[in-house]
């Protein structure tokens, strides 16, 4: 079975709510990302989402795309994306999913991208900019290799257009909390349950949160009515922060996962 379809089996099993931190591969260098991987189940995440550095995200906020841009400028490529989980496999049993744009996989190649990953050990991929009406041929040949392509739905979405992700939905649906991009945000949309709640019903695929999600509290609150909640920007943040201060930014990470996953996991 896919790591993340038997995480997410296990932990509903318990009525928990998974933990899933972000940061991007090799900020600020490769040596801080896999202590990261090898570090974040004992510090309370359930799965990675891992970033793959690219020039033009069209998602991402300032933070995220600031931490492409240091990564780009070191001279990282694809192929150190896929050593960098290659190394941390070694511990890390934690589910790996990349989030990478369409645009490096259509240069490698959809099935070429697909065999290099699962080679180096991912589970599966978020793809931001691949519309899901141009994935239909996508969805069949990666589960075929047990590798999970994760849809996205927003407050925008359209009826029509969540009905097709639903059918095609893989490993988890990332529900982006709040319209735009990335980042830290105060508060949270007000009918943002009644949205994961709408949307759970009619999917037995988990639903994972993110966009926004950056305090104990917001992750408590997500955790109750969603099957996972992600956390990027404030980890990114915190570990820039740490690094320019010359201190350990890959024990920023995870003292601040553990934070985040105490608080999901009090939800229950």
């Amino acid at each position: 079975m896919n790591r993340i379809d038997a995480r997410f089996k296990k932990l509903a099993e318990q009525a928990q709510a998974a933990f899933i931190p972000f940061f991007t591969a090799g900020d600020p260098d490769s040596d801080t990302t896999v202590r990261i991987l090898r570090g974040a189940e004992d510090a309370g995440a359930d799965m990675i989402e891992l970033g793959f550095p690219f020039s033009d995200p069209i998602a991402d906020g300032p933070t995220i795309q600031a931490s492409y841009t240091r990564v780009l400028e070191r001279g990282q490529r694809l192929a150190d994306v896929f050593d960098i989980v290659r190394t941390a496999r070694d511990t890390c049993e934690l589910p790996i999913v990349g989030m990478v744009s369409y645009s490096i996989v259509f240069r490698v190649g959809f099935d070429e991208f697909i065999d290099r990953a699962l080679e180096a050990g991912l589970d599966g991929a978020t793809i931001p900019d691949l519309p899901v009406e141009e994935a239909e041929g996508y969805f069949a040949r990666a589960h075929r290799r047990d590798f999970r392509l994760v849809c996205f739905v927003t407050p925008a979405t359209t009826p029509e257009r969540c009905a097709m992700v639903v059918k095609h939905a893989q490993g988890f649906i990332y529900y982006i909390s709040v319209r735009g991009i990335t980042g830290e945000r105060t508060t949270l949309p007000a009918d943002l349950v009644d949205h994961i709640r709408e949307l759970k019903s009619l999917t037995s695929v988990p639903v994972a949160v993110g966009f926004g999600v950056s305090t104990p509290e917001q992750a408590r609150d997500v955790a109750h009515a969603a099957d996972g909640v992600i956390v990027g920007s404030a980890i990114v943040k915190r570990m820039k922060d740490a690094a320019d201060g010359g201190r350990d930014a890959a024990q920023a990470a995870l003292d601040f996962i553990r934070r985040m996953a105490s608080a999901a996991r009090s939800a229950t």
